[in-house]
């Protein structure tokens, strides 16, 4: 039985063992490949470097070609909101007053127009009525209460 005990016990160190010269082994190979990685960057990384420059390029090109057609519409937007603000807008003093003016031209215009028409009688012009003058009803004050110190002279 212990012959069986000590075979048994063989056999898992030797598994033990060849998990760990598996696991060393896989270590090494991996330390293999990332130097010859590194080495092989180190002679092509001008290169990778170049072509990603050139990508980059392109890319840019590519993008500035995208956003143009948008930048300018943009500008045409605001361009278009300056034009309808400056529409509704109040106009400045000067143009108030010049348009004041006119206002006034035509009422002139149209105060001798209707005084040659009525002086010949083409039109009647109706005269103001004056208003009546009426007087609103006061409010009747309340009457005055006399003070207790009136009430005791009497």
């Amino acid at each position: 039985m212990s012959d069986k005990k000590s075979n048994v016990s063989d056999k898992a160190s030797e598994i033990a063992k060849n998990i760990w010269l598996a696991g060393v082994g896989a270590y090494g190979k991996a330390a293999d490949e990332a130097q010859e990685r590194l080495e092989k960057a180190g002679v092509e990384t001008p290169k990778l470097f170049r072509d990603l420059v050139k990508a980059g390029a392109a890319l840019e090109e590519s993008a500035r070609a995208h956003l143009k057609p948008s930048k300018s519409s943009v500008e045409e937007r605001i361009n278009k909101v300056r034009e309808n603000f400056n529409l509704q807008r109040f106009g400045r003093s000067d143009e108030l007053a010049a348009l004041q003016a006119k206002v006034d031209l035509i009422s002139k215009k149209l105060d001798l127009l209707t005084t040659a028409l009525t002086d010949s009688g083409a039109i009647t012009v109706p005269k103001k009525a004056k208003k009546a003058a009426t007087r609103k009803p006061t409010a009747k004050k309340p009457a005055r209460r006399k003070s207790a110190a009136r009430k005791s002279k009497a």
